[in-house]
């Protein structure tokens, strides 16, 4: 049986399911989509700072390595457009050049939403040739393992030029105190790492005003529980 189920939007058996999206205050209901300048990271699959000489933790990451993925930023132009919106700026990193409207038809994203975090992984590895995987976070909380297991996908993801895909619901702070609440689940993209894979950078579809912001890897985790990521 498949670990990652969609059915109405609904957790079944207690499994994981992705769901719809939201969009934030500062985005209407069909704006344009917005870009951002890509010179803002490093280029995909180098280092913006190669600390490779710093000490490392007890499972072999050094504290102080950090990275960060070019991508060509575009907002989502609707309040269902999240995981197309991700998922291109995923595939944008990698030099893919594909719309929204594209990614959604090959998703499968209706106003209902993605349907899971498979599906993401599959269209990225359709159009990337391969390499993603789906992760599920099955428990309300994610537990020590499953942090660590997600930091590891993370750095190993970018370390190769590839962006995360995250489903995520619920409420996050980010590092400058700023909330993220996407009761109803949206999906994001994981776009760098720093202080040995501690802190996220995520580049948030449904957040133009701010585009990109920094959060602490426990809270990423916990706001992927129940759901999952492509990685």
């Amino acid at each position: 049986m498949n670990p990652i189920i969609h059915k109405s939007g609904l957790s079944v058996a207690g499994l994981l399911v992705a769901g719809g999206c939201a969009l934030g205050p500062a985005v209407a209901a069909h704006a344009a989509p917005v870009h951002t300048n890509p010179s803002t990271f490093a280029p995909a699959g180098r280092s913006d700072k190669a600390n490779n000489g710093g000490k490392a933790d007890k499972v072999g990451h050094d504290r102080r390595a950090e990275r960060l993925v070019g991508v060509d930023y575009q907002a989502q132009p609707n309040f269902f457009y999240c995981g197309p919106a991700a998922t291109r700026m995923a595939l944008s990193a990698q030099g893919k050049a594909i719309s929204q409207d594209e990614v959604a038809r090959l998703l499968g994203t209706t106003e209902a939403g993605t349907p899971s975090a498979l599906d993401t992984t599959r269209v990225l590895n359709e159009l990337t040739g391969g390499g993603y995987r789906t992760t599920e976070i099955p428990d309300p909380v994610a537990r020590p393992d499953q942090v660590e297991r997600l930091r590891t996908d993370v750095m190993k993801a970018l370390d190769a030029g590839r962006p995360v895909v995250a489903n995520v619901k619920g409420t996050a702070v980010d590092t400058d105190g700023n909330p993220h609440s996407y009761e109803g689940g949206h999906y994001l993209t994981l776009v760098g790492y720093r202080d040995g894979g501690d802190t996220i950078r995520i580049a948030d579809p449904a957040d133009p005003g701010n585009g990109e912001y920094w959060m602490p890897l426990a809270k990423v985790a916990n706001w992927i529980a129940e759901r999952g990521y492509s990685a």
